[in-house]
């Protein structure tokens, strides 16, 4: 279960396949991990990729969802204009070294209403940047788009990110300094 009230999407911009596909892959679990619904990514289609995210779901519980976004723009015309989940429009922010600081505006953002995080690629169109209700730096350094989007979600959730619960996992890791602690669920269901 998100800590966050509403539902966070995560939109990744301008995949291309060969090109850091372990980076898309880590975007989607992060966002998974760290309280996100939705990972939606544009550009090429690789289905190895949310086949992977998938099965992390599957083993390890909740009802995260993935998908192909052929439109990103349209979609995020649409996902700010048209009354979605919980009847608001939803609240659009944009992860890039070229916004304000995300620890000075992290408490603007509204919990009130659903939230899509783009999170760019190579070259993000000005347009995005004219379309984000916020636009927000997480340093002014380059470095990972996935440290970017962890250090995001934990401070948009208080600290609270890496407390998720989820629902119905086949595996939990517990942790534990002396050994490893895993919980297999899936035996208890054929007992």
């Amino acid at each position: 279960m998100p800590n966050h009230p509403n539902p966070i999407t995560v939109i990744r911009l301008g995949y291309r396949v060969g090109r850091d596909p372990r980076i898309n892959t880590h975007l989607g679990l992060v966002s998974r991990a760290l309280g996100a619904d939705e990972f939606l990514v544009s550009g090429d289609k690789n289905n190895k990729m949310f086949e992977t995210i998938e099965q992390v779901t599957k083993t390890f519980g909740g009802t995260f969802k993935t998908n192909h976004l052929d439109a990103p723009l349209k979609w995020i015309r649409k996902y700010k204009s048209e009354e979605i989940e919980g009847g608001f429009n939803g609240t659009v922010v944009h992860l890039t070294m070229y916004g304000e600081d995300y620890r000075k505006v992290v408490n603007d953002i509204p919990k009130n209403k659903p939230l899509a995080i783009i999170v760019g690629g190579a070259k993000v169109p000005a347009s995005i940047y004219r379309m984000s209700d916020y636009n927000v730096s997480v340093g002014n350094q380059p470095h990972s788009e996935v440290a970017a989007l962890a250090l995001f979600l934990d401070k948009l959730q208080n600290g609270n990110s890496i407390d998720q619960k989820f629902s119905n996992p086949k595996l939990e890791i517990i942790p534990d300094l002396e050994r490893k602690n895993v919980i297999d669920h899936s035996k208890e269901e054929e007992e």
